[in-house]
């Protein structure tokens, strides 16, 4: 088990299937789209491969969470990756075959027993090509554990991919056919690559394909209309609310403005269900608000245009009940949910984002927690309830109001209070590791990073300022002086605590981003 906790993979529990890391379907909704896809899991003459596409808040995850759910019911969930863009792991496609592998070994102990071995002869692995990946890491050991099993990959399309074919499935397509007992269950936004590697003739004919959002419109409002009635009931009673609210009239309008899609349902019942105000209150906010029939390019749905609405109705209902002096305050405890290259916990954000002022940042996040996923531990991650959140308040077509609009400005003040953190935390040997003592031969090396206060805030700063120095086009002078303090003063005790945090791979990448973005500012240097 030691060789398997060691490999590299996807950690943290919301990369695989997990009871309670995401909300499945509600009971009686989306039946059809569900029973197609039981009964292509439980039947292995069928195409191996099943893919659900859909658009961007049809319910893509909740269905993959709720197949998920009923497979491992039935035993016969092998793995799962949930991808995330919020991620850096969840976002890399290096990660999934590993992090599959190793889900399957805890599972299976003929698949494990064929594993663990390659692993000792070859740890490096993990870091070789997706196709070699595939076949020794996945294939290899199927072959000997020889199982009936499904596999799930969702959000295949929010992991970086440079390819014009998604190189995930053209591995697919290349050595899917040696394991006749195992199916993949994907699902994607129907976009370029991932679209043109279905396409494939390895594919072509060895997928199932369902389109989320070809489903009849009367089935999806009448799924959507069934959820406003069970969540908002649900409010009625939370609340104490007068019996017969929401009006039949109010439901039409709210399942009219949802055109389709359960993401603008989900968001709409998060802001209602207030602390404080009464949920009429609430509703009448987004009742005033103007519909609009904006189309997403060819395509003849109204995918953005209310949800836009619906977002810049909570915003500037979060921005009116706070003092104006916190608007800027709050814009920038924001940018800390949607900009980093992993999510941050409120700790982490406290600690980062209140250089520079007293401020903390839950009171204020709590304002617009209908749009946030808010853990009541403060060290577990902040995140927006949906990926379309972040897309709207970064983008300034969209996002029109600029009260709320997240610029690249922000990734400069990323950078500084990166650089500032690490000037002010770290110094030499900040985990008092022995002299001349590897790492290695350190037992309690993770309590000693632990004590450090290396985790979190100063994790974050010292593995990612990087990645934010590459988004920045202004402020260039003040940028420039951060950084030369940094790499004069701190750069050997950075060094140092990468190497303890097993990260000293982020050090060449800082460097070659750093050179990059150098002369992107400096040409004539």
């Amino acid at each position: 088990m030691l060789v398997l906790n060691g490999c590299r993979r996807a950690y943290g529990y919301e990369a695989g299937y997990q009871p309670g890391n995401r909300t499945g379907c509600l009971k009686g909704t989306r039946e059809s789209v569900l029973k197609e896809i039981e009964c292509w899991t439980e039947d292995f003459e069928r195409s191996p491969i099943f893919w659900l596409n859909g658009l961007a808040g049809t319910g893509k995850t909740t269905i993959a969470q709720t197949i998920a759910e009923r497979v491992f019911a039935d035993g016969r969930l092998g793995a799962s990756f949930f991808c995330s863009r919020n991620s850096a792991d969840r976002s890399n496609l290096e990660f999934i075959f590993p992090t599959l592998a190793f889900q399957l070994a805890l599972k299976y102990p003929d698949f494990r027993a064929s594993l663990i071995p390659l692993l000792q002869s070859n740890p490096d692995i993990v870091h070789d090509s997706l196709r070699d990946q595939m076949q020794y890491l996945l294939v290899e050991p199927l072959q000997s554990a020889d199982v009936l099993t499904v596999i799930i990959i969702d959000a295949l399309d929010e992991c970086e991919d440079e390819d014009p074919v998604s190189a995930i499935l053209l591995v697919l397509g290349q050595l899917v056919s040696e394991i006749p007992g195992v199916k993949f269950f994907i699902t994607s936004r129907p976009g370029g690559r991932i679209m043109n590697g279905f396409r494939s003739p390895l594919l072509k004919g060895a997928t199932d394909v369902f389109v989320l959002h070809g489903v009849e419109r009367r089935t999806v409002d009448d799924d959507i209309r069934r959820f406003f009635k069970h969540e908002l009931s649900g409010l009625v009673r939370r609340h104490d609310w007068i019996k017969g609210w929401p009006t039949d009239g109010q439901l039409d309008l709210l399942c009219r403005r949802a055109a389709g899609f359960f993401l603008f349902a989900v968001a709409t019942v998060n802001f209602l269900d207030h602390k404080f105000l009464g949920p009429s209150v609430r509703l009448d906010t987004i009742m005033q608000s103007p519909e609009s029939t904006i189309h997403e390019g060819k395509v003849g749905l109204k995918v953005y245009a209310n949800l836009n609405s619906l977002y810049t109705s909570v915003l500037r209902a979060a921005f009116f009940e706070n003092d104006a002096d916190d608007d800027a305050i709050l814009r920038s405890f924001l940018s800390a949910v949607v900009l980093p290259a992993n999510p941050l916990s409120l700790s982490a954000i406290s600690t980062l984002m209140s250089i520079g002022h007293n401020k903390t940042p839950l009171h204020l996040l709590e304002s617009i927690q209908s749009l946030l996923a808010l853990p009541e531990d403060h060290n577990y991650p902040v995140q927006p309830f949906h990926k379309s959140f972040a897309d709207f308040i970064t983008d300034p077509t969209r996002c029109t109001d600029r009260r709320f609009y997240i610029s690249t400005d922000y990734h400069i003040e990323f950078v500084l209070r990166c650089l500032k953190l690490i000037d002010g935390s770290l110094e030499k040997n900040v985990c008092s590791i022995p002299d001349y003592a590897l790492n290695s031969e350190v037992e309690d090396l993770s309590k000693k990073i632990k004590g450090s206060g290396i985790r979190g805030a100063l994790e974050y700063a010292c593995r990612s300022w990087h990645k934010h120095l590459i988004a920045t086009e202004g402020r260039t002078a003040d940028v420039i002086s951060t950084l030369r303090s940094f790499l004069e003063q701190k750069f050997l005790f950075w060094l140092e605590a990468l190497s303890v945090l097993g990260a000293v791979n982020d050090a060449i990448c800082a460097l070659n981003t750093t050179i990059e973005w150098l002369s992107k500012v400096r040409p004539d240097r």
